[in-house]
């Protein structure tokens, strides 16, 4: 069964897109894929928090996340090579539009004082990018299995060949942008 987003996208943005952009249909501009990272900072020393923060996005993500290890030793931040550094999880496809549906619908409205993301999260070739103070908002995460609340960056990779135009995308999808000037 497809996600109901991408559904709508197949259906109603892909249209608007394309009559918003005109150009060729192949390159109307779609999210290619979604990265939820967390930096491990202080749980880099602690195997049990960083299971726990691993096991708290692979839950969010519906997808298993991976230890990031560090390639080469940093004395400036205490960082030996083979250290775990944080945990990722890069969906595409079918869980990522879920993901996206999950966010834009359940997850977001949840944060206290919510006003929008910032539109300056956007780098200059089509992609997103916003982080999230904690992990609690989303609807799977159990309170009690929590050992510490951690914040995570979602990147949202677009085919977009500029801002506007992923901008435009994002907006169609359900991103909540604030209302504000960019």
């Amino acid at each position: 069964m497809a996600s109901r987003l991408l559904e709508r996208y197949k259906s109603e943005i892909k249209a608007v897109l394309e009559t918003e952009f005109p150009k060729n249909k192949t390159l109307t501009a779609k999210v290619e894929k979604v990265v939820i990272s967390v930096g491990a900072g202080e749980a880099m020393k602690d195997s049990k928090l960083m299971q726990n923060i691993q096991d708290t996005i692979s839950l969010i993500a519906g997808q298993k996340a991976v230890k990031v290890i560090a390639k080469k030793s940093v004395a400036g931040f205490k960082v030996r090579e083979g250290y775990p550094v944080g945990i990722k999880v890069t969906l595409r496809g079918e869980q990522m539009y879920a993901f996206l549906d999950k966010l834009c619908s359940v997850a977001l409205p949840r944060v206290k004082d919510f006003r929008g993301l910032n539109r300056n999260g956007f780098d200059g070739y089509g992609n997103f990018n916003f982080g999230l103070e904690e992990q609690l908002m989303f609807p799977e995460v159990v309170y009690d299995d929590i050992i510490k609340t951690h914040g995570m960056n979602i990147a949202i990779a677009t085919s977009a060949d500029n801002d506007a135009e992923a901008f435009r995308l994002l907006e169609l999808v359900g991103v909540p942008f604030s209302k504000g000037r960019a």
